[in-house]
């Protein structure tokens, strides 16, 4: 048995954060990763880096359900910035390109509800700029002919999520960390010193504990009693072929799911939450129906789109809850046992998740007050 001042159960974007912002605050600290790092969502998703309110879900769930999550975006906005300085910081190239995000529309009520949303996203500091036919031309000449308008936040963007995880990690061990790959917990309790985590690597003895787990996150809190409120969603992505320099935005669609962008070797990411199958035996599997529904959707908004060949396309679980708010902070209950759960936008809001897990697990403030943004905040 080893013994460790903090545990960090999950190898992916949140976990290696916390880990490294522990190890260089000079904690003690193993992160116990179930399979490899980055092998889940951190490492699978768009690497798109929101900050609008979804616009689908504004759509579908209604103001109310907007202006109940929109204090989340304070969060989100604190973690872009950090991702700004990143690359510096880490002394890593992460492709953190930061060109605005635009939402596009082709009717006057698609608008109408653009314009609804950046109403709430103003209220909490996030700016949203409405966009007539002329501008967004202007701005994003590669756009449909039929679009009509759009909101435009420039603060959003684009990560490389193959580099960014493994950065992290890199500087998590440099400062002190030992991260063991393959070593799902099967087991968590607590015992007189803390906890104790059971691992086909061994066991691991820890003053306090980040669950920072993903899809596994609410599995790992019943080994303590704890009922956490998310699961897993099966999602695909795709990407095309190479092709010359189109899209500098982060781009949605007001008339369905879409997230469009362009990677630096020039191919065109396209997702948006469009779901993958799962397999009878629990693997997943693309959904030929999504991709198809996908793709249809983004050459709607980007034309050129249809002229540009799909190269592969790949799935991902990634964890949501129902109100799409965040589950950090300590367990009810439960002291010491920390959980860094941000769903859905878990990679967008990565770097402010594993400092506030951080934060939390070494007893000191917050670097941001999350009443009103976390469900065990209030």
């Amino acid at each position: 048995m080893v013994k460790t001042d903090v545990l960090v159960i999950g190898g992916g974007i949140a976990g290696t954060v916390a880990a490294w912002h522990l190890a260089r605050a000079g904690a003690g600290v193993i992160l116990a990763e179930a399979g490899e790092l980055n092998a889940q969502a951190s490492g699978t998703n768009a690497g798109s880096l929101h900050l609008q309110i979804p616009h689908p879900e504004f759509v579908g769930l209604g103001g109310g359900w907007a202006r109940g999550f929109a204090p989340t975006l304070r969060l989100l906005q604190a973690s872009l910035e950090m991702w700004s300085g990143i690359e510096t910081e880490l002394g890593q190239p992460l492709d953190v390109r930061r060109t605005g995000g635009i939402v596009v529309a082709t009717t006057d009520a698609e608008m109408r509800a653009i314009a609804a949303k950046a109403a709430v996203e103003a209220a909490e500091g996030v700016e949203t700029e409405l966009l007539d036919r002329a501008a967004l031309l202007a701005e994003a000449p590669y756009l449909t002919a039929r679009a009509i308008g759009g909101g435009l936040c420039r603060a959003e963007g684009k990560a490389n999520p193959l580099r960014a995880t493994p950065a992290f990690a890199a500087a998590a061990v440099a400062a002190g960390a030992t991260i063991l790959t393959h070593a799902p917990v099967t087991g968590l309790q607590r015992d007189a010193a803390g906890f104790l985590a059971r691992t086909p690597r061994g066991d691991i003895a820890a003053g306090r504990v980040v669950n920072a787990a993903g899809a596994r996150a609410a599995a790992v809190a019943a080994m303590l009693g704890v009922r956490v409120e998310l699961q897993g969603f099966p999602l695909q992505v795709t990407v095309t072929e190479p092709v010359a320099p189109l899209v500098p935005h982060l781009v949605y669609s007001a008339a369905g799911k879409l997230s469009l962008k362009q990677a630096p070797n020039g191919g065109l990411i396209i997702g948006g939450g469009w779901p993958a199958r799962q397999r009878p035996e629990g693997g997943l599997v693309t959904d030929p129906a999504s991709l198809t529904g996908n793709m249809a959707t983004a050459a709607g908004v980007v034309p050129a789109v249809a002229g540009a060949q799909v190269v592969r396309s790949w799935t991902a679980t990634v964890n949501g809850t129902a109100d799409w708010r965040p589950v950090i902070g300590t367990a009810p209950g439960v002291p010491g046992f920390i959980l860094a759960l941000f769903p859905w936008m878990g990679f967008s809001a990565g770097p402010m998740t594993g400092r506030l897990a951080a934060d939390l697990a070494l007893d000191r403030p917050p670097a941001m007050d999350l009443r009103g943004i976390s469900v065990l905040a209030g």
